[in-house]
């Protein structure tokens, strides 16, 4: 981690989490190690992001509207809150996805922050190069967010331990990591912090 790093946690919320609309298996597990993680970059003085999907009731990501997903995260909704558990540093930035009824937003890369900018105006402001990215779930937010963000240009180390994938199919996790290591992503745990 150089001082040119920024933590992204990638959409730990409720309705990602066992019990919630469109559980992960075992997706708050990273929840304790997105904490350490967060607490060492906080330390630092290194941004910590906490990215949301924050869907409108009404949306095409959603099966009934042609998605191919159950309604999750709209809101105002206590499924679309950040796990309880999660322990955001002060000074956290919130950024929010998934708002635009037309699109799936799945990458972190595509959210605004409250004043509307995105995510990649907020880190190259804060003078960010490398971003550590982990959450939910490895197969599609984790995976487009780290594709995205090699494409803009920056490096990306993920944190296989701290990420959790839906799996419709069996593999796809796994792929996915692949898919991102193939990219240049580095693939590292918590602990390699």
């Amino acid at each position: 981690m150089s001082d040119c790093s920024a933590l992204i946690i990638v959409d730990v919320q409720n309705d990602f989490c066992p019990g919630g609309a469109l559980e992960v298996k075992e997706g708050d597990r990273v929840i304790p190690l997105l904490n350490r993680a967060a607490a060492i970059f906080a330390a630092r003085g290194l941004p910590v992001v906490a990215s949301r999907d924050l869907h409108p009731a009404q949306t095409s990501h959603f099966s009934q509207y042609g998605g191919i997903w159950p309604v999750h995260c709209v809101q105002g909704t206590a499924g679309a809150a950040f796990h309880p558990e999660l322990r955001l540093p002060e000074g956290s930035i919130v950024v929010s996805k998934g708002m635009d009824p037309a699109s799936d937003d799945y990458s972190a890369l595509h959210a605004r922050d409250d004043r509307g900018r995105l995510l990649p105006a907020v880190l190259r402001e804060l003078g960010v190069s490398h971003l550590w990215i982990g959450g939910l779930a490895t197969d599609y937010c984790v995976k487009e967010s780290v594709l995205e963000a090699i494409c803009q240009g920056f490096e990306v180390t993920v944190p296989v331990d701290a990420c959790r994938g839906v799996d419709l199919s069996p593999g796809d996790s796994a792929r996915a990591l692949d898919e991102m290591e193939a990219a240049g992503a580095r693939l590292a745990t918590i602990a390699d912090l």
